[in-house]
């Protein structure tokens, strides 16, 4: 099959009218950088924010001819719309494409504006998990907090967010590709009984994913908004690390109904997980509480405890700024080893000590989940 290059992909877009009939969209410097993995192309077609919702057909003929080409397996096309918006009209084939690519990728830019669906239809809660930083053990704990929910009896589903490191297709042992409905839908992967969606399934595992912000946030919310999830009665998202466009994203046009943050008990971990939990009290997001992983380490031979990253540092930020302290998780070979293999302990050894610590988090996450009304997504603006 002929790989297909991103000056053939420009060029087919070339034919696809803009806003003003008289110039295409790439003259317009309205396409952003173009992606192109294992026969899918992605790219995202910037336009202002007060039109996006009459220029969705703009986004669906430029879907059309990519599928249309020879090679092209499939498309994944976001409209993204800042406050300055796209340019339209004669002046705007002057703005040269890279300058406009410039000006998304700096932190002010604005991102893609709240659309008028809040919500995404049959999912109850959608609740976030995140970390400070990076090696705490997050995408491990946000596996086995899904599968406790379940296990609680509730049916979930988990939304890898990393777009930069997926992790869910490792963790869960699912291989191959999504399939589509209608050309658009995605069906999600499903092992263990949840449903995954991960840009994991799309690309391939070593592809090194160089996006601006406005691809990830038009990325995250098709991975969110056109996926076939069914009824669930949680939705569990894997936060990548830190406090960037994905975080910004889900706070501004997902109405979260909370967040649980993963921190080790040394220091340097809980500096960077207060970064998480401030983030979160910015943009009007509960916080559930607070899961100290790695807590201590029980020696497999002789079953002595040690404290190796110190202990309770966890608990007592969850009690100094007033938040729920929901677990100890215990450092272990088995939980490294079931991670590494895809066989997560709540599923693989579900009378286990640690799968029965994982069920109480969750169990006391639900607890709050029916405690709180659902809420709007604020509205973000960056200035």
């Amino acid at each position: 099959m002929t790989e297909v290059t991103k000056e053939q992909v420009l060029e087919t877009l070339a034919t696809v009218r803009g806003p003003d009939l008289e110039h295409n969209i790439v003259e317009l410097g309205m396409v952003s950088d173009v992606f192109i993995s294992d026969g899918k192309v992605y790219f995202s077609i910037t336009v202002p924010a007060e039109r996006a919702k009459e220029l969705e057909p703009l986004r669906l003929a430029a879907e059309r001819v990519i599928k249309e080409m020879p090679g092209v397996k499939g498309a994944l096309v976001a409209l993204t719309a800042d406050k300055k918006g796209a340019p339209s009209g004669a002046a705007a084939s002057r703005t040269p494409p890279q300058a406009e690519q410039g000006h998304q990728g700096h932190a002010h830019a604005q991102p893609q504006q709240r659309a008028g669906k809040i919500g995404v239809p049959g999912i109850g809660a959608i609740v976030a998990v995140a970390s400070g930083k990076g090696g705490v053990g997050k995408s491990t704990t946000s596996v086995n907090l899904a599968l406790g929910l379940q296990a609680n009896g509730l049916r979930v589903g988990i939304l890898d967010a990393d777009i930069y490191g997926p992790s869910m297709p490792r963790l869960l042992r699912i291989s191959g590709r999504p399939t589509q409905t209608d050309g658009r839908i995605i069906n999600p992967m499903e092992n263990y009984g949840l449903k995954v969606m991960s840009m994991g399934f799309l690309v391939d595992e070593e592809t090194a994913m160089i996006w601006r912000g406005p691809m990830v946030q038009s990325a995250l919310m098709q991975m969110l908004r056109e996926v076939a999830w069914g009824e669930l009665d949680v939705l569990v998202v894997d936060m990548p690390p830190g406090t960037g466009d994905a975080q910004l994203t889900m706070a501004q046009q997902v109405p979260l109904a909370g967040a649980v943050i993963v921190s080790t008990p040394q220091d340097l971990a809980l500096i960077d997980a207060r970064k998480g939990l401030n983030m979160f009290k910015k943009v009007e997001v509960p916080v559930l509480g607070i899961v100290e992983n790695m807590s201590y380490f029980i020696a497999p031979d002789t079953g002595a405890r040690y404290d190796i990253f110190g202990h309770g540092g966890a608990r007592a930020e969850a009690e100094r700024i007033g938040v729920p302290f929901l677990g100890e998780v215990p450092l272990t070979i088995n939980i490294r080893e079931a991670s590494d293999a895809g066989t997560p302990l709540v599923a693989s050894e579900p009378d286990g000590i640690v799968a029965g610590i994982y069920r109480d988090i969750a169990a006391k996450v639900w607890a709050q989940l029916e405690q709180k009304p659902q809420r709007a997504a604020p509205a973000i603006v960056f200035e």
